[in-house]
């Protein structure tokens, strides 16, 4: 099991603001054990930035790809970050 860390943030377009997407994205990047936050953007997107091992990344990629039932998902953008060695999650 590798423990090196990658970061990466990810802007996701849909039906995704007033359904509950970052309380429910909270909640999934605690039970994966992933760093980072996600919040509500002005264009109606939703942007998260997630850190942790690759597997617990792709797994929250994986789970951002269509949020929770309430929500409909267009599309996720994704970049590559340097990783900050931040701890926890939040929402913003």
């Amino acid at each position: 099991m590798t423990t090196h860390r990658i970061r990466r943030r990810f802007v996701v377009h849909g039906s995704v603001q007033g359904v509950g997407f970052r309380w429910a994205a909270s909640a999934e990047a605690e039970r994966l054990g992933v760093a980072g936050s996600v919040r509500n953007r002005f264009d109606g997107t939703v942007e998260a930035e997630v850190e942790g091992t690759a597997d617990a990344v792709d797994a929250m990629a994986g789970w951002l790809a269509h949020g929770p039932p309430s929500a409909r998902v267009d599309r996720v953008d994704r970049d590559e970050v340097e990783p900050r060695g931040e701890q926890g999650f939040r929402i913003a």
